[in-house]
């Protein structure tokens, strides 16, 4: 090393003389192999003599022409002297062309599957230039056999005969290039059906020369790879594409872009904005460095393109060609007709299914009007209304192939503060004992908690009429879409490995291909940016993500920590109750039942909040219990001494909640384990805690909706045709919906979540008591055994009645985290209640008036 060093010239002069020298050897290599004459019978360049060759053509060689000016002139410039390496430099560089083509060829697929496309379709891809597009797409889909016609339609004459030799190569007699400026480009000048619906059209009307394919016609497929920001004249050829798109088609572009959340805040109809805003920074520098070749990334280009059509899917993705630390941000946007979702009719048909309005008279038979029947409609469809008035797109989700999922502004503060991830990768809530309490059938209409959405499908697989899926977290309703959107689109092996194991290897595939067709804008671009991290071979599974998984975790590494992990895999194997008795009493509950892991980690407020979901007000809830409960067995005695004691129900002061601190969480922690290890059996009998301890789900233990059984019913073609996905509260969701209508509603223990003071308890519940039927039933579980809010059902027109409680000992059901279970029957609506109200009212006041009468004839 220091006899090289001792070659190196110290004089600065020699030095810079040295570089110079280096720097013109890398720059003549560059030039011998750009302008090294080309052999036609030669294969492409490869490897560093294409990158030599891309360096020259991108940024050494000046830009000549023939002095016309002509935007085909500077393309034919630029491209002429790297068109044969074209393909070998892009692969890295214009990311994420293979997703868009597994995505558009995912939605040609369902489409064709569905009925929409009658006959074979016609692709036309604008800025196709070597036709690396059309060749790549053939992974997806078979281009001779799947397409009647594919257009390549580039202007530079250069890429133009590298795409003619490609598909002379590949035999490929059905895909044309037309060399040829986008602008000008008309599919009935080179379709004869085209052509003929043309003539047809323009007799005796004066038409515009575009394709003009409201009647019938056009291309079903319509795609644009990094052409978008090269095309100087962007709003005419975005106008001639609209003009190409058949009714049912699909359009699909992929390109360069930097923005600003000031440019597209408050747009409802881009479908998501995670990771669409770019750094100043970043938005200078590459608007800078794009320019020198004559790539516009102003956001104009991408906003014109989602005003005049409806959005499908929208992704925003970073490419690291240049290095982990320079992101060069692109997107990738799939759309269809602006008016395609915006008829009358559909719009009326989605909105009734979410408000259970008397619309649904027309499409479900088993709900007509009455004289009560007020009109209500969703936020979606008010959404939807306001859009149309202004000549705006509809919200992404009207532009879905299945509408689950109901429309809400994903930018309020009430979603943005769940920072785009879910609490609850699983339901803590046992869906069997929801069944043998509630028996629901095929009339009922039901409203339950989405969380991670196990009993919603668990509900769906008793195929009642209508169910709604409610929560407040996007990301808890992203979770529940893409489970039924792999029950739609995936067998049963997928669906195990995903939901079963929480992993497999291959999900960006299954999500691009398969899923995305089912899948909401926004819950696309959740998954597609979480879900490799999520679901991958090397992570640790979809169980350990979440706020709960941080328990799951944390439970795992406190094992592991005192050598305990075979213990728990034997645990969690055993065959027999005593088997899994022996193993509990000798190791695990000696950590699960210590004094000092409760009060640390069970005991602490931020951490039941974000690992386990405990809110304060619910732990207020236990600790109160905790305090009555110890009351009662001291007074007891007293009472047998002839003492006055306080009554169970009374609550206790707040100084003697303040003393349990700890002590209300170990005994809740102690009487929760402890029946479930004696009287059920985790390896067959209780795959809740089988997973807590496992992190997955195993073929003998496992939720009803991961049953083999289970997959036959959900994947039929309209398993989850009744199901309505709402991102919102509840009292939000049932204040819009037709009075008496719903007739079950499942709460899980989301009314401990509410203060005893304030407003919130007594709304929704009265929200409640409107939207049900007399005689529907509201089940809801507690931490407490006989919680606050009980008394406000009763006085807004319901009777309650306990129907399990946790005794110490025993279990209440398979997760025996609850202390009680009730449900509250509505007797009487509370207009009833009101008309009663007036009419006593008014009784109480003419008896008022008359008892001076009275008293004067005594």
């Amino acid at each position: 090393m220091l006899d090289v060093l001792a070659y190196v010239p110290r004089d600065p002069f020699q030095q810079l003389t040295l570089s110079l020298c280096v720097l013109g050897l890398f720059l003549a290599s560059i030039f011998v192999f750009a302008l090294k004459p080309k052999n036609k019978s030669e294969p492409s360049p490869s490897g560093i003599e294409a990158y030599l060759k891309f360096i020259y053509g991108c940024f050494l060689k000046p830009h000549t022409g023939d002095g016309t000016g002509s935007q085909q002139d500077a393309l034919e410039s630029f491209y002429k002297a790297q068109a044969s390496v074209y393909d070998a430099t892009r692969v890295q560089l214009l990311r994420g062309r293979e997703d868009m083509l597994g995505l558009v060829a995912a939605q040609l697929k369902h489409r064709a599957e569905a009925g929409l496309i009658s006959q074979r379709p016609v692709w036309v891809d604008i800025g196709g230039g070597t036709g690396w597009n059309v060749e790549q797409m053939n992974s997806f889909l078979s281009v001779p056999e799947f397409f009647r016609a594919v257009y390549i339609v580039d202007l530079s004459p250069s890429l133009c005969e590298m795409a003619r030799k490609r598909f002379a190569r590949l035999g490929w007699t059905n895909v044309k290039v037309i060399c040829q400026d986008a602008r000008a480009f008309r599919l009935h000048e080179h379709e004869l059906r085209a052509y003929e619906r043309k003539e047809n059209k323009i007799q005796g009307q004066n038409v515009r020369d575009l394709d003009e394919n409201a009647d019938a016609g056009g291309a079903e497929l319509l795609t644009m790879s990094y052409a978008l920001s090269m095309i100087p004249e962007f709003y005419p050829v975005i106008d001639s594409i609209e003009s190409l798109l058949s009714p049912n088609g699909i359009a699909g572009v992929v390109d360069f872009y930097v923005q600003n959340q000031v440019d597209f805040r408050g747009r409802n109809y881009i479908g998501g904005a995670i990771d669409r805003h770019c750094m100043w920074l970043s938005r200078v520098f590459w608007r800078t460095w794009f320019e020198i070749d004559r790539v516009n990334l102003e956001a104009a280009r991408r906003d014109y393109l989602e005003y005049r059509f409806g959005t499908v899917l929208s992704v925003n993705a970073r490419n690291n060609f240049f290095g982990t630390g320079i992101k060069l941000p692109y997107y990738i946007w799939i759309g269809c007709g602006k008016d395609s979702g915006a008829s009358t009719q559909k719009l009326a048909e989605i909105d009734a299914a979410a408000t259970e309005s008397p619309y649904l008279s027309a499409l479900d038979l088993q709900t007509g009007g009455t004289q009560t029947d007020v009109e209500l409609h969703s936020k979606a469809y008010e959404s939807a209304i306001v859009n149309l008035q202004s000549s705006l797109p509809l919200p992404a989700t009207w532009y879905q192939n299945n509408h689950w999922r109901i429309h809400y502004d994903s930018a309020l503060p009430k979603h943005t503060r769940f920072n785009n991830s879910y609490i609850y990768a699983f339901t803590w809530e046992d869906d069997v004992a929801d069944h043998r309490i509630l028996r629901p059938t095929a009339n009922d209409v039901i409203l339950a908690i989405g969380s991670a959405g196990d009993n919603i499908l668990s509900f769906c697989l008793a195929n009642p009429r209508r169910v709604h899926a409610v929560d407040l977290n996007p990301s808890q309703n992203h979770l529940l879409e893409l489970k039924v959107a792999a029950f739609t689109a995936l067998g049963y092996q997928d669906v195990w490995k995903l939901f079963g194991e929480g992993k497999h290897g291959d999900f960006k595939n299954l999500l691009i291909q398969k899923l995305s067709p089912h899948l909401s804008s926004e819950a696309f671009q959740f998954w597609l940016h979480n879900g490799t991290s999520v679901f991958s071979t090397s992570s640790k599974g979809l169980y350990y993500s979440g706020g709960s998984g941080n328990a799951l975790a944390m439970g795992g590494w406190l094992f592991r920590l005192l050598g305990m992990s075979s213990d728990v895999k034997k645990l969690c194997e055993a065959q027999t109750l005593n088997e899994q008795r022996e193993i509990w009493q000798r190791s695990i509950k000696t950590v699960l039942h210590s004094k000092i892991l409760t009060y640390c980690i069970l005991g602490n407020e931020k951490w039941l909040w974000k690992a386990l979901g405990v809110p304060p007000a619910q732990r207020a809830v236990i600790e109160a219990d905790f305090v009555k409960t110890a009351d009662f067995s001291e007074t007891a005695t007293k009472k047998d001494a002839g003492e006055e004691y306080m009554a169970f129900h009374e609550e206790p002061s707040d100084e003697a909640l303040k003393q349990t601190t700890g002590n209300a969480i170990y005994e809740y922690v102690l009487n929760t384990f402890e029946p479930v290890i004696n009287t059920t059996l985790l390896s067959t009998q209780n795959h809740y805690y089988l997973l807590t301890l496992l992190g997955h789900y195993t073929p003998t233990s496992h939720p009803t909706y991961l049953s083999p059984k289970s997959h036959v019913k959900l994947s039929k073609p309209n398993a989850f045709n009744g199901l309505r996905i709402h991102t919102d509260e509840i009292s939000e969701v049932i204040a819009r919906m037709r009075p008496s209508t719903l007739t079950i509603v499942v709460v899980m223990d989301s009314m401990d979540w509410f203060p005893p003071t304030g407003q919130q308890a007594i709304k929704q519940i009265r929200a409640l008591n409107r939207a049900l039927k007399v005689k529907g039933r509201v089940m809801l579980r507690s931490a407490g055994l006989e919680p606050w809010y009980l008394k406000v059902f009763g006085e807004n027109g319901f009777s309650c009645k306990r129907v399990a409680v946790r005794v110490p000992g025993s279990c209440i059901d398979r997760v025996n985290m609850y202390a009680s279970t009730w449900i509250c029957t509505k007797e009487v609506g509370l207009e009833q209640e009101d008309v009663k109200t007036r009419l006593r009212q008014t009784s109480l006041a003419e008896l008022k008036l008359e008892a001076p009468a009275m008293h004067v004839e005594e």
